[in-house]
Parts: C-alpha cells; structure tokens; sequence
C-alpha cells in the first residue's frame, strides 16, 4: 500500500510503501462499530446513581383515602407511579459498563480503520515531528502551514516539547502509536503518521 509522504508545506513530495497487512485490508464495518462502541463504554465509570422506593424521602402516610374519590388507590407517594417516587430498577454505582474484545478482532478491527482512511486519502506519512521549544505558536503555525485544521499525529516519540507545544491546541492530538484508539483515528479529518511509527503499527496490527 502506498501512503503520501507530505513535506513541511503538507504537500505530496511523493509515496511511502506501508505494509498491506496494516494499510492493504478490506473494510468491516461490523467489527469497526464494534470496537469503538467498546472502547466508549470500557471509558465510562459508571457512576451515576439513583434511589429505589426505600430510599427516597416520603411520608408514610396515605395520600388518601382508600375509596369514593374516582382515583386509582394508592399507599405511599413514593411509589415509582408517583412524581418524586422512587425508580424501578434504579442505576448503581456498581453497574458494569466493560465489554470485552478479543485481541485478534482488535487488530484486525485497527488494521481495518487504518486501511480505509488510507484509501480516502485521509491518512499520510511525515518524515518526523519535533519542535525545538514547548511553544504552542510554533506547532500551531506548523499545522496551519500545512493547511490541517484537526489532525491526530501518532509519532514514534513524543517528546516532553511535543506534548507540551501540542496539548492546549483544540482538534490537535499527538500520540504515541501504543496510545491510539479506534475513536480517535475516525473523529479526526486527518491523521499524520511519522516513519518510525509505520514500523510499531506493523508489530501491533499486522
């Protein structure tokens, strides 16, 4: 699979041979939705919580009485029936959100991603991405040279001035080919890939 190799003004200078394993594989979009819905749910923390009819704050006295009103009959106003009654089945701060993927459909779901923004042109190689300083200006006006405007760039290393020049720049995220997720490589318009990351890809993915 040949993938562009943009130089500092995000020009097409010319083509970078990657491995077909990694950037050569058909579509699944099953098994894509599949393990980006998991990613989304193993990230939540399941914290939220409500109250059961035993634990929210009523009065036990009967709303009223039993017969001759035309209404349904009812004991307690915290019945689930009532407003500010309590839930039914009530969320727990225990509750269990994880799903679990299989390593071997989490490559190939990867290895798929990869391959499909390759084939519409939204991922290309660099050669390498330092700066010389943690300034922000300077990376942003790097980005802007190259006219990309929401980019995640997975290098073969990210320095402490790399993260720090990158971190506070909005639809801007840089990582390390370990580091990125399913979620990310399909949010972002553009993904950048340098050299030295093409080869970790392949031991991760192929």
């Amino acid at each position: 699979m040949q993938l562009e190799l943009l130089n500092e003004q995000g020009q097409a200078a010319s083509k970078f041979d990657a491995p077909e394993t990694v950037f050569g594989r058909e579509y699944n979009e099953d098994l894509v939705h599949q393990i980006v819905v998991a990613f989304q749910a193993n990230a939540r923390q399941g914290t939220r919580a409500q109250k059961d009819r035993q634990q929210v704050k009523h009065s036990t006295k009967k709303p009223f009485k039993q017969k001759g009103t035309g209404r349904a009959r009812a004991g307690m106003t915290s019945s689930p029936l009532w407003r500010g009654g309590g839930r039914i089945f009530p969320n727990s701060p225990e509750e269990n959100f994880t799903q679990k993927i299989n390593k071997k459909m989490y490559r190939a779901g990867m290895a798929s991603i990869f391959s499909q923004l390759a084939r519409e042109g939204r991922l290309a190689v660099v050669d390498s991405l330092k700066v010389d300083s943690p300034k922000t200006k300077q990376l942003a006006a790097r980005f802007k040279a190259m006219n990309l405007d929401s980019v995640l760039v997975i290098a073969d290393e990210v320095d402490e001035n790399l993260y720090l020049a990158s971190r506070n720049l909005a639809n801007v995220l840089v990582v390390e080919p370990r580091y990125a997720d399913p979620l990310s490589l399909v949010h972002f318009k553009k993904v950048l890939v340098t050299k030295g990351a093409i080869d970790q890809l392949k031991e991760m993915f192929a």
